[in-house]
C-alpha cells in the first residue's frame, strides 16, 4: 500500500523488457539451428574416433552447449565434445575402459574448476602458439590414419605407427560400397567452399554425412552403421573408480584438463578477434568448461572443450548472446531423443570420411608457414611425430622443452664478429662487435673471434650488450691487458645500456634499451662525488658515441651546411638539437637571456650571426624558440630591479611585455590552452621577435629571393611538447609528418 509520500515502484519501459528477448529471437534463435546442423555430425564422428559410446557425443555436446553456453566466460563460444581431444580419450578408453575415462573426465573438469577459481586461466595463453599448433596438427594426423582404415572398411588401431605400416595390408582387402560413400563424404566436404553461397548456407558437413546415408540406404550391400541404442536416455552411464595405477589416472586427469583449458581459451581468443562485442573473461571461460565437463563425465559423455569451428559458425551466422549456444544444446538434446533411429542409420565410413576431412584441416598450412617465418619449424615438426608416434603428453613435452630450448638460446646468445677496417687510416685496425647478450655460453665464439686479431693492431670494440656476467668481463679484460702488452691499442664504445666498468660492482643484471637513452639525453645528476661532470660526460661521450659522430663529420670537416638559424634561450634545460630531432651541422644555434633580438643596440652579436647564417650558410629557416617557466620572462613580469648587464639586456624586452598588457592575441590563445601569465608573456616575447626578424633586411630578403620560412616555438617544459607560435595565436604540431609540418590551432 503506498501513500502519496512514498516513491512509486520502478517499472521497466515494455522496449526495456522485450529487446533482449526480440534479439535472441532474431538473431540467436537461427544461429543455434546453423551451429546445430554443424556441430551434430561433428559429435557423432568425434565419438566414433575415439572409440567411445556414440551416445557419448551427443551428451558432450548437449551439455557443452547448455553448461558451457550458461556458466562459460565466452558469449558467443560454442562447447561439445573437440577433436583435439580424439587422441588423449582414445588412449585413455584404451588403457581404463570407457567407465573410467568418465571418472577421468569428471577430476578433469574439477581440476578446471580450481583453475578458474585460482585465477591463472591467463597463464595457459603463454604456452608458445608453435606447440598448440603441431599438437593440433598432430592429432590431426593421428585421427586421418585411424579413419582411413574404418573408411576402407576395416577397423583403426591404436598406434599411429601400426596404421601405418598395415595401410597397404588394408588397401588390397578394402570393401568397395565403404570406400565409395567415404570418398563421397570427402569430395562434398572438399568442394562445399567453391559452391555458391546461397548453397553453402547449409553446412557441409551435414550435406556429406546425408548424402552418405542416402548412398548407403540406395547401394544393394550392407555397410557398418553407427552402433546406438534406441533410447538416449539408456546410454547414460555413471562414472566408476579406478581399480588402481593411481599415477597414471592423475596423470591423463591432467593432460584432459590442460588440453580441454587451453584449446578452449585459445578458441575464445579467436573468437574474441571475430566480433566487437563482450570480450572474454577466461577465468569464468574456465569455470563453466570445468563445470561441464563434470556433469558430461557424470552422465557418460566425452570430454567438453571450446571448439573453433562451432564457435566460428555461431559468429558467423550472426549470434549476438549465449543464448545461442544453449539453444543449439537443446536442438541437439530434442533431435537424440526424437530421431535416434535416423542417427542409426548413418554408416561409419560417412562419418570416417567427415573426420579425415577435419584431421586433415587440423594441418594448416597457415601455421607451418609461421613456423617457418619464425625459425620455429624443427619445433613444430618434432612436436607433430612426438604426438604421432608417441603420445600427446609426451609429444607436446618435447616441444615445449625444445621451443624453451630453442628460446634460451635465442636470448642468451651474443653476435661477435671481428673484422679488419678496410682503407683504414690509421693502419692495421680491427673492429670487434658485440652485440645481445654477453655470457659465459658465448665465451667460445668470443675466444675464437679475438684470436683472428693479430699482435699490435689497433682494436675498437663496439658493445652494444644487454647483459654482461663476470665470465665474459674477465675473458675481454685478460684480452686486453695481453694485447696492450705485446704494443697494441685498445679502444672501447659502448652502445648499449651494459658498461664494463659496472661489471664487477654486484651481480650482472639484464638491463634494459631505455637505460641507454637516458644515458644520452639525460642531465647530470649534482651528487656529492667530486668528480668533474664535464670531464666525466667527455669520457662517456668519447666512450659511448664519439664513433657515431664521425661518419657524420666526415663530409663537414671543411665546411659547414647549417639548415636552420635557431634563436634560443640560454636556460641550460632547452636542447635545440633533442626538441628537433637534429644533428651536427643542422642548427646554427645562437643563445642567450631571454631569446631577444636586440634592436639599435650596441650588441650586434645576434645580428652578425644572423647575417652570417643568411648570407654566408644559406640557411632555409630562422627560429626564435622560446620556453616555459623562463626566468628572463619572470623578472620583466614581475618588474624585477635586475641591476646593470641584466637589466639593460632585458630592457629589449619592454616592447614585448606592452603588447602583454594591451592584450597580444597569443596572450589570448595562451590562455586559453591554460597557460600561465608569464608562460604567455614568453608566447608573446617570442611572437614580438618574429616581427622583428621580418623587418630586418637581410631576413626581408631571404624570404623573397629563397623563401626562408620564418617561424616561432615555444618549449613547453611541463609536457616535454614544443608548440608553434604565430604572429596571431599558438598551434600543435602533428606527429605522423616526417618533415616540416602545418599545425593546427589549440581549441
Amino acid at each position: 500500500m503506498f501513500t502519496d509520500t512514498d516513491p512509486a515502484p520502478r517499472t521497466l519501459p515494455r522496449s526495456a523488457v522485450f529487446d533482449p528477448l526480440r534479439s535472441v529471437f532474431r538473431h540467436d534463435l537461427p544461429a543455434s539451428l546453423v551451429v546445430f546442423l554443424v556441430a551434430l555430425p561433428l559429435s557423432l564422428g568425434i565419438a566414433v574416433a575415439s572409440g567411445a559410446p556414440v551416445a557419448a557425443g551427443l551428451i558432450a555436446a548437449v551439455v557443452g552447449g547448455v553448461v558451457g553456453g550458461l556458466l562459460g566466460g565466452s558469449a558467443l563460444q560454442v562447447s561439445g565434445p573437440a577433436a583435439g581431444l580424439t587422441v588423449v580419450v582414445a588412449g585413455t578408453i584404451s588403457q581404463f575402459g570407457w567407465a573410467t575415462t568418465c571418472f577421468i573426465t569428471v577430476a578433469a573438469g574439477v581440476l578446471q574448476v580450481m583453475f578458474g577459481l585460482s585465477r591463472i586461466a591467463r597463464a595457459a595463453l603463454g604456452i608458445t602458439p608453435v606447440v598448440v599448433h603441431a599438437m593440433l596438427a598432430g592429432i590431426g594426423i593421428t585421427i586421418a590414419l585411424q579413419q582411413l582404415h574404418v573408411l576402407l572398411g576395416g577397423s583403426s588401431y591404436s598406434s599411429a605407427w601400426r596404421n601405418v605400416v598395415e595401410l597397404p595390408a588394408q588397401l588390397l582387402h578394402s570393401h568397395g560400397p565403404a570406400v565409395l560413400i567415404g570418398v563421397t563424404v570427402i569430395a562434398i566436404m572438399l568442394g562445399w567452399k567453391y559452391l555458391p553461397a546461397r548453397v553453402r548456407v547449409v553446412p557441409g558437413p551435414l550435406v556429406a554425412v546425408g548424402v552418405g546415408t542416402v548412398l548407403s540406404l540406395v547401394l544393394p550391400v550392407e555397410v557398418a552403421r553407427v552402433p546406438l541404442g534406441t533410447d538416449l536416455f539408456d546410454e547414460i552411464a555413471l562414472p566408476r573408480l579406478p581399480e588402481g595405477n593411481w599415477f597414471a589416472v592423475a596423470v591423463t586427469v591432467l593432460t584432459v584438463a590442460l588440453i580441454a583449458s587451453v584449446q578452449s581459451l585459445l578458441s575464445a581468443v579467436a573468437v574474441d578477434k571475430m566480433h566487437g562485442g563482450e570480450r572474454t573473461d577466461f577465468d569464468r571461460e574456465l569455470l563453466g568448461q570445468g563445470s561441464a565437463n563434470v556433469l558430461s563425465g557424470l552422465l557418460g559423455g566425452l570430454p567438453v572443450a571450446g571448439v573453433i569451428v562451432r564457435s566460428a559458425t555461431n559468429v558467423e551466422a550472426g549470434a549476438h548472446s549465449r543464448a545461442s549456444s544453449v539453444l543449439h544444446g537443446l536442438w541437439i538434446l530434442i533431435f537424440s531423443v526424437a530421431l535416434v533411429g535416423l542417427v542409426r542409420q548413418i554408416p561409419t565410413a560417412a562419418l570416417a570420411g567427415l573426420l579425415i576431412v577435419i584431421g586433415i584441416q587440423l594441418v594448416k598450412t597457415a601455421h607451418i608457414k609461421l613456423a617457418h617465418r619464425s625459425r620455429d619449424l624443427v619445433v613444430y615438426l618434432v612436436t607433430v611425430l612426438g604426438v604421432v608416434f608417441l603420445n600427446l603428453l609426451e609429444g607436446v613435452l618435447i616441444g615445449l622443452a625444445l621451443a624453451f630450448g630453442l628460446l634460451l638460446w635465442r636470448v642468451v646468445r651474443a653476435q661477435i664478429v671481428a673484422k679488419p677496417v678496410p682503407d683504414s687510416e690509421f693502419g692495421d685496425q680491427w673492429l670487434v662487435t658485440i652485440e645481445g647478450s654477453l655470457s659465459f655460453v658465448a665465451l667460445p665464439k668470443l675466444s675464437q673471434e679475438l684470436a683472428k686479431v693479430p699482435a699490435g693492431a689497433m682494436v675498437r670494440f663496439e658493445l652494444t650488450v644487454d647483459f654482461l656476467d663476470h665470465a665474459a668481463y674477465e675473458t675481454i679484460d685478460e684480452w686486453v691487458r695481453r694485447h696492450r702488452t705485446n704494443g697494441g691499442s685498445v679502444e672501447f664504445v659502448e652502445l648499449g645500456p651494459v658498461r664494463m666498468a659496472a661489471a664487477l660492482a654486484g651481480p650482472p643484471t639484464r638491463e634494459h634499451a631505455s637505460k641507454a637513452v637516458d644515458d644520452l639525453i639525460g642531465p647530470w645528476r649534482r651528487t656529492a662525488n667530486r668528480v668533474d661532470p664535464v670531464v666525466a660526460g667527455i669520457s662517456a661521450y668519447h666512450r659511448g658515441h664519439a664513433h657515431l659522430m664521425r661518419p657524420h663529420l666526415d663530409g663537414l670537416r671543411n665546411h659547414s651546411e647549417a639548415d636552420t638559424f635557431f634563436l634560443t634561450c640560454a636556460d641550460a634545460r632547452i636542447v635545440p638539437n633533442v626538441i628537433t630531432h637534429s644533428g651536427p651541422g643542422d642548427l646554427f644555434t645562437v643563445r642567450n637571456v631571454g631569446n631577444l633580438v636586440p634592436v639599435g643596440s650596441s650588441d650586434v652579436s645576434v645580428e652578425a650571426a644572423l647575417i652570417y647564417a643568411l648570407e654566408k650558410l644559406d640557411v632555409r629557416s630562422v627560429v626564435v624558440c622560446g620556453h616555459s617557466g623562463c626566468g628572463a620572462m619572470d623578472a620583466l613580469y614581475r618588474g624585477v630591479q635586475a641591476g646593470p648587464g641584466l637589466g639593460d639586456w632585458l630592457a629589449h624586452a619592454q616592447s614585448s611585455l606592452a603588447h602583454f598588457r594591451l592584450g597580444h592575441p597569443v596572450a589570448a590563445a595562451a590562455a586559453a590552452a591554460g597557460f600561465s601569465e608569464v608562460d604567455q608573456l614568453g608566447m608573446v616575447n617570442v611572437a614580438l621577435q618574429l616581427e622583428t626578424l621580418h623587418a630586418h633586411p637581410a631576413v626581408a630578403r631571404g624570404v623573397h629571393e629563397r623563401g626562408v620560412a620564418v617561424r616561432g616555438l615555444f618549449f613547453d617544459i611541463t609536457t616535454a611538447r614544443v608548440i608553434e607560435v604565430t604572429g596571431a595565436g599558438i598551434a600543435q604540431f602533428e606527429e605522423d609528418v616526417p618533415s616540416r609540418v602545418a599545425a593546427e590551432p589549440v581549441q
